[in-house]
């Protein structure tokens, strides 16, 4: 199935790491381009940036995939000390081949300076993205929500009805009346965008609208929701209490 990939946020991404990489290459903290021509200062901060953002995205992706609400500033700081180890190791191997290797003893300080601007850039990284609503809109009124929601999609999904989404390593399956699609988005993000949406999340990687809900089944003493279309949704016993209140199961 085909992903749908924003391609307005990867280029607001992109932009963001760049300018990043410029402000560096002006101040040059901790003198560590020297002398440079300031393009290759760019360069050099800009392969530096990129190399960590790839370090906190993946490191964020797995914890979003074993603790998939957990508090938002675990998430930043386990981003953070990934992308300062990636970038740190970087350093350490640039310098082993230009110049004379940093003894091991140095290791942790280069590491500790790394990990400041590394908790900086994550920190920017995520007000940007929020700012330029790449992230999750506050929960609140469920139409504007849900039609915010909605608009991540094709336009052929845009005026269907959402019955689910499920959540696959970064990306969730979003499950509507006239089909499926992929989007890049985390499940939390989602659950509070659609937080005034008359629906619930049932399982870690599961919510569902209740509009999308056909049946409740049982078997081996566990719960199914049953959708519209056939796909069968777990209800996990740390969601049961509250499935039950919002009378989804019995």
């Amino acid at each position: 199935m085909r992903i749908a990939i924003d391609w307005k946020k990867q280029a607001r991404t992109a932009a963001v790491l760049l300018a990043v990489s410029a402000f560096l290459a002006f101040v040059n903290p901790y003198d560590a381009t020297g002398g440079l021509f300031y393009p290759y200062a760019l360069l050099y901060w800009f392969m530096m940036v990129l190399s960590g953002g790839v370090g906190a995205e993946l490191s964020m992706s797995l914890y979003d995939k074993y603790y998939e609400n957990g508090p938002l500033a675990a998430r930043l700081l386990v981003g953070a000390i990934m992308s300062a180890l990636l970038v740190t190791s970087f350093i350490l191997a640039i310098e082993a081949v230009f110049n004379d290797a940093i003894p091991i003893a140095y290791w942790p300080y280069v590491y500790g300076l790394v990990l400041v601007i590394a908790t900086a850039i994550t920190g920017v990284g995520y007000l940007a993205d929020q700012t330029f609503n790449g992230g999750a809109s506050p929960a609140g009124d469920s139409a504007d929500g849900l039609a915010t929601f909605m608009q991540r999609l094709p336009i052929k999904y845009r005026t269907a009805t959402l019955h689910a989404i499920s959540s696959e390593d970064h990306y969730l399956r979003v499950h509507t009346s006239v089909g499926e699609e992929m989007i890049l988005m985390r499940l939390a993000d989602a659950v509070r965008e659609l937080g005034g949406t008359s629906g619930l999340q049932v399982h870690r990687s599961w919510w569902v609208a209740k509009a999308g809900i056909a049946e409740e089944k049982r078997g081996n003493g566990r719960s199914l929701l049953v959708l519209k279309s056939g796909t069968e949704v777990p209800v996990s016993r740390s969601y049961r209490a509250k499935a039950k209140e919002a009378g989804l199961i019995q």
